[in-house]
């Protein structure tokens, strides 16, 4: 089986920095810029950083590298772990070279794993959580899209909450929770930590049967649904999550993939996929947009060079409040209602999607872990992020579905909130400054690479 070996390769080509070492920030740790190394090949990768050192520990048929203290260890992840995303949570913080993540070339450019491969109640040790769906009932069932789905949503949720927490230096609250309809969820939140003001990432798994105000939301967007004696059996499940830095120069970022199925009166299934992720950051900076964007890109360009181009525009028009005619970050990609070419190009698809969240996004934060904010940039982070409520309660799809959805865990959809917001009556920022800069972009939507 592949390797990762988590270490700074230079090819002729191009320059892929992978790095053992974290930065140490004002809560312990250095500069992350001051430990740029590279290596010429990978028969270099054992000369790590100066007083810093990297040993390789075998999980399973793979091997991870495992840093000395201070720096980022894999260990702990184990075998199951989501290693693709894992190790980008590595190789993507620790981006060297000219820029500040060689706009993360990383994020494409590590080895494939298969992420199915092994056992499932082995995968199952590395979740923040056992899963929602009995293991034994998994196993008998490992072949089924359902199945696959939940796991790749539970191995998301470990890989990024791990991530975070490995930034911020705190902890996961995790809380499971059950719907008596059928299913439940696991919401891991952290609050008020160092980094984070917010953190959530949400699974849930539920079925049932659809009610009538949430059929006649699906009929709206084009599903024909014939139901059987007035039900219509569904199963949904999905990944969440949104996190609202404290410092106004950290973007707050979201991320939703999901697998929609219903059962029609004949016993066919209708299936599809949604999902995407994007940025909403308080001041605009060019290089996190390119870094952003690019990483999503190599994502959807392996699997059909439309992609990219067609969900960054459906996300510029998803995420718009219409009321402000402004959207409410930078977009990423979106999408939904996905259900060709064939089932499995779709996962596959998804699961390149989901294997980003972690590199696309914490070299934005460790770039900007120490840069200083004034009262007044941190006032303007409390009004976006009331637009982002504003969003959230009046558009946001998912929100609308879940309060639709008899016995949805409030707290879990509320969840996307920040602990903090402001409404200023009448606030316009004055012409000429940051702020204006950044409105005009939402105001008006670009391209970013």
């Amino acid at each position: 089986m592949t390797s990762l070996a988590l270490c700074t390769i230079n090819n002729s080509a191009r320059s892929i920095a992978r790095l053992c070492r974290v930065s140490r920030s004002a809560h312990g740790t250095d500069d992350v810029h001051s430990f740029v190394a590279r290596y010429s090949t990978l028969r270099k990768c054992s000369a790590f950083l100066p007083g810093g050192k990297c040993s390789f520990i075998k999980t399973g048929t793979r091997q991870m590298c495992q840093a000395s203290p201070g720096r980022i260890s894999l260990g702990r992840y184990g075998k199951g772990v989501f290693l693709a995303a894992g190790a980008a949570a590595v190789t993507g913080v620790l981006v060297a070279g000219v820029s500040h993540f060689q706009r993360a070339e990383m994020a494409t450019k590590i080895s494939r794993v298969e992420e199915e491969d092994g056992d499932i109640r082995q995968r199952c040790k590395s979740f923040m959580s056992p899963p929602i769906t009995d293991i034994k009932l998994l196993e008998r069932r490992k072949d089924e899209m359902s199945t696959r789905m939940e796991m790749l949503i539970m191995e998301t949720q470990a890989a990024f909450c791990r991530a975070l927490e490995q930034v911020d230096g705190g902890s996961f609250r995790v809380d499971r929770w059950s719907r008596k309809e059928g299913g439940g969820g696991i919401s891991c939140v952290m609050q008020d930590g160092k980094i984070f003001e917010k953190a959530g990432v949400n699974v849930s798994v539920v079925d049932g049967n659809l009610t009538e105000e949430a059929a006649r939301q699906m009929r709206s967007r084009g599903k024909i649904l014939k139901g059987k004696d007035g039900k219509l059996p569904f199963r949904a499940m999905g990944v969440s999550s949104v996190i609202h830095p404290k410092n106004p120069h950290i973007p707050t970022v979201h991320f939703n993939y999901r697998y929609f199925e219903i059962e029609e009166a004949d016993g066919t299934k209708q299936w599809w996929f949604g999902g995407g992720t994007d940025l909403t950051p308080v001041y605009i900076d060019l290089e996190d947009a390119t870094h952003f964007h690019k990483t999503l890109k190599e994502a959807c360009d392996k699997h059909h060079p439309k992609y990219y181009p067609d969900f960054k525009k459906w996300c510029d028009n998803y995420f718009y409040i219409r009321h402000r005619g402004e959207t409410r970050g930078i977009g990423g990609i979106f999408f939904d209602d996905l259900d060709s070419p064939d089932q499995d190009e779709v996962f596959n698809f998804v699961r390149s999607c989901a294997k980003t969240v972690v590199p696309c996004y914490l070299p934005i934060v460790y770039k900007h872990l120490n840069d200083s904010f004034t009262p007044d940039e941190k006032d303007w982070q409390q009004v976006r992020r009331g637009r982002y409520v504003e969003f959230n309660l009046v558009y946001d799809r998912g929100v609308k579905f879940g309060l639709a959805t008899p016995g949805s865990r409030i707290e879990s959809i509320l969840m996307s909130l920040p602990l903090t917001a402001r409404w200023e009556y009448m606030h316009e920022p004055t012409k000429g400054t940051k702020e204006a800069e950044m409105l005009e972009i939402l105001r008006n939507p670009k391209q970013w690479i």
